[in-house]
């Protein structure tokens, strides 16, 4: 499912405990790991060195990718190198779909210590850009990088991005033989009370339900013999975070758009937050590329 593995580095990416996950799903997928290092077209790296030109960043990035490589030697990861020069987001995005890659790896939140030029707000941006599945995990000791994934949860709000999320997902469950969670949030945090008591019989919750109950349908055709449903009403991003909690949850798969106008239930917006804020990896698969149709 994963052979080709694309995983932007940076000078400190290859101690990171987010390298060593990508060994466990590379050696599960018997696949291979491309490392990358964008050197930042926007900043001013050339240099003068004996009098011959030298891009100080395409230097720095020639040692990141070796260092990094030495590491997945230590963990019997076949992989390959690359140093480019480019604006880093839309470089990786462009990278991945160029050649085809199955993943996209990217930390989130530096360790102090770590450089920002790849994390936070450029890894968003590469969620946002990227037609290839993206893993997003962030670089905090507290967070879990289980792998296998045994409980694998899927948000969904019935929208073609969430679908294809969900195919997605649940395609890695029956590989891992995880138990997939499915949710659906009711967004009722901008309702008042009479208004949200009024909604357990509404077509926002029916939208929600077959939103759900399609997920789950899928996952029996796919052989996925464990699936828990959830239905809830309340903030999406929080919801989120507490299923995660509750049920031990080893990673999320989640589309990055929703639905538009009132009933809209996950939005982009949501799935950013849950980029940024889980404590455990993120899988968001973008809307299908409607050029390459």
């Amino acid at each position: 499912m994963y052979e080709k593995i694309l995983f932007p580095v940076d000078e400190a990416s290859e101690s990171s405990a987010i390298l060593h996950h990508v060994s466990e799903i590379a050696h599960w997928s018997n696949g291979e790991v491309q490392l990358l290092f964008v050197a930042n077209t926007d900043r001013d790296s050339v240099t003068l060195v004996d009098n011959q030109v030298v891009d100080a960043l395409v230097d720095q990035g020639e040692s990141v990718v070796k260092e990094a490589g030495n590491t997945l030697d230590t963990l019997g990861v076949t992989y390959g190198t690359d140093v480019i020069q480019g604006n880093p987001a839309p470089t990786i995005a462009e990278y991945a779909d160029k050649y085809d890659y199955d993943l996209v790896v990217m930390p989130t939140h530096a360790r102090q210590g770590i450089s920002r030029r790849l994390l936070g707000s450029i890894t968003e941006k590469v969620v946002r850009l990227s037609k290839r599945p993206v893993l997003t995990a962030r670089m905090v000791s507290t967070d879990q990088l289980n792998f296998p994934y045994e409980h694998v949860l899927i948000p969904t709000d019935g929208s073609e991005s969430a679908t294809r999320a969900a195919e997605h997902g649940l395609e890695l469950a029956a590989e891992t033989d995880a138990t997939v969670h499915v949710l659906s949030v009711i967004d009722d945090s901008a309702l008042g009370p009479d208004v949200r008591s009024a909604l357990s019989g509404s077509e926002y919750e029916q939208v929600a339900t077959t939103a759900v109950e399609t997920v789950a349908s899928r996952a029996a055709e796919l052989g996925v013999s464990r699936v828990v449903e959830h239905l809830e009403y309340g903030t999406p991003s929080d919801e989120i975070s507490e299923i995660i909690d509750e049920y031990d949850i080893d990673a999320v798969v989640m589309g990055t758009t929703g639905k538009s106008g009132i009933d809209r239930i996950l939005l982009g917006s949501v799935a950013e937050k849950t980029v940024r804020t889980a404590p455990v990896p993120v899988i968001t698969v973008g809307p299908r590329d409607e050029s390459s149709e």
